[in-house]
């Protein structure tokens, strides 16, 4: 790790306990998340949601870093007040990230994403997908609370993804590095192409107990390109498509 993180993160680690009432994350996650950024470096555009002692450290590291977040428990106020906060390279998007989000128009892809706001179902997975896309090859995506059943599971489905490798896990904070494999279309229904869901695919196509009629009609309806099935009798497909 860079001599100039160690210090600072020092610094991090002095602040009260009760800095702010949002809850923090530890030191060996910082050090975690230092060693990741110097793996990456030059950071040129890292985001988070949430907003604290990560916001610091990111502050010092990314050229531009913007963070999407509410004041909880002052997080925000006092991450914007601290004076080991480099103001020149954060941007704040304040407000809930259920609409903040959305509306943002990212223009640069990013090499960090860190996902610690709010964390009540679906919210977390509304931030993945309006990140995940941007977030380059070779970069970091990071998961805070995996401890919380909605986020494990989010941290399950990624894992077992093609776009990601599981780096490691920090005090229930998860580092996954973006691989070079093709991003799952947003716009897309492609369910079949994820990795945490290609065991039940591959048994539900090999099941004997399947009918050979389901499993056309599943061909039909699902995995052949359309120039394919339209060349199909129409009859057969109708009879295909009755479900029993």
């Amino acid at each position: 790790m860079r001599q100039d993180h160690t210090s600072l993160l020092e610094k991090i680690d002095a602040l009260p306990e009760d800095w702010h009432g949002a809850g923090s994350v530890t030191r060996p996650v910082l050090q975690a998340l230092a060693k990741h950024c110097d793996r990456i470096e030059p950071v040129r555009c890292s985001v988070e949601t949430g907003a604290g002692r990560t916001t610091l450290l990111l502050s010092n590291i990314s050229e531009r870093h913007l963070v999407f977040a509410k004041d909880c428990g002052q997080s925000l106020s006092r991450t914007r007040a601290s004076a080991l906060l480099r103001a020149e390279h954060v941007e704040f998007i304040e407000g809930p990230t259920q609409k903040t989000l959305p509306a943002y128009e990212f223009t640069h892809g990013l090499q960090l994403a860190l996902i610690d706001g709010p964390h009540g179902y679906p919210l977390p997975d509304l931030e993945y997908y309006y990140l995940y896309p941007h977030i380059e090859s070779g970069g970091l995506l990071v998961l805070d609370d995996t401890n919380i059943p909605t986020i494990g599971r989010m941290l399950d489905i990624l894992r077992a993804d093609a776009m990601y490798d599981l780096a490691e896990i920090v005090n229930d904070t998860a580092f996954l590095v973006r691989t070079d494999a093709p991003a799952i279309d947003p716009c897309d229904n492609s369910w079949w192409l994820q990795g945490y869901n290609a065991r039940y695919y591959e048994r539900i196509t090999t099941s004997p107990s399947r009918s050979l009629s389901s499993r056309l009609r599943r061909l039909l309806t699902r995995d052949l390109p359309k120039a394919v099935t339209r060349v199909i009798p129409s009859g057969l497909k109708a009879s295909l498509g009755k479900k029993k």
